[in-house]
């Protein structure tokens, strides 16, 4: 079992609890047809999908995480070993395109969200839920020289909360019509993180 796949199955209930759930609850809500999830973690979104989701294709490279995936999902869900960067899909095969704590910790933004918009067709939603760079002040400075001392990333799953998320989003492609920011402590004792939740739609 990986580190950090033993840290999250143990650190995720904690987090849902303090509104995580809640969180990933609005991620999702009036998905439909095929939905590709990338970073599936353990599972936890699936039993949150609507009804009108009829096929979801969840990925997720971490040994220990997947298989909890495989675990907990039901008939529509297929879990496979992939990466953000190489989506098993073909162009324009899904509806929807949900990234979940993820883009923060991907190797190449651009890459992973070139493949989202590839896979996704005309009109297709993308929708994150993910770890940002603050707006500004001291904490944007604390969490950029967390990310670059390397020290944040090592203990954190490869996440680089210093990332401009959105405004990645924004140059791959996807129009973004609905987001918010907010920060959120996902246990007692983790550091307050900005966040942001949104949806964007991909552009022909």
């Amino acid at each position: 079992m990986s580190w950090f796949g033993r840290a999250w199955l143990r650190m995720a209930p904690l987090a849902d609890a303090r509104g995580a759930r809640a969180h990933r609850q609005r991620l999702v809500a009036g998905l439909g047809g095929t939905v590709v999830e990338v970073g599936a973690g353990a599972g936890l979104n699936f039993a949150l999908y609507p009804d009108a989701v009829t096929r979801v294709v969840a990925l997720e490279p971490d040994a220990t995480l997947r298989l909890a995936a495989v675990r907990a999902a039901d008939a529509r869900v297929e879990v496979l070993d992939g990466v953000a960067e190489a989506l098993s899909l073909g162009d324009g095969e899904a509806d929807a395109v949900v990234f979940s704590l993820v883009l923060c910790s991907v190797r190449d933004q651009a890459v992973a969200l070139a493949e989202a918009h590839r896979v996704l067709r005309a009109g297709g939603e993308l929708r994150f839920y993910e770890h940002v760079v603050a707006t500004g002040g001291i904490g944007r400075l604390a969490l950029q020289a967390a990310d670059r001392s390397g020290v944040w990333p090592a203990l954190a799953g490869g996440c680089h909360p210093a990332r401009d998320t959105v405004a990645a989003i924004r140059a791959s492609g996807f129009a973004v019509d609905a987001h918010e920011h907010f920060t959120f402590r996902a246990g007692a004792v983790s550091p307050p993180i900005p966040h942001v939740l949104g949806r964007a739609v991909r552009v022909p």
